[in-house]
């Protein structure tokens, strides 16, 4: 649900303000030329992923950024790149012996 979430080019620019510090949907909202509940169909988006908190005073509905959701995100990331360097490093290594077999260097 993470990546689904960050799938989409506004609800990153919103994670990536909320990085800054909370902020009102108000002012998230601003940045974006589209209508307000079109800008809530992403924020409802993020809350679901658990990436955005939301919570409301008053009249102000201020959102907050969920980091932890962004590390299980990063986990997983670092595990593909640590799986797809060793592949990587391996494919090297047979390229490096096919090299050498090729010059009749043992």
């Amino acid at each position: 649900m993470t990546f689904r979430a960050l799938a989409d080019a506004t609800r990153r620019a919103v994670v990536q303000a909320l990085g800054r510090g909370p902020a009102s949907v108000g002012d998230l909202a601003k940045p974006f030329d589209m209508a307000l509940p079109s800008f809530l169909q992403h924020l409802k988006m993020l809350e679901e992923s658990g990436l955005v908190e939301t919570r409301k005073v008053g009249r102000v509905r201020t959102c907050t950024l969920k980091p932890e959701a962004l590390a299980a995100a990063e986990s997983w990331l670092d595990a593909q790149r640590s799986l797809w360097t060793r592949r990587l490093d391996q494919l090297d290594s047979l390229v490096l012996d096919l090299d050498k077999r090729e010059d009749g260097t043992p």
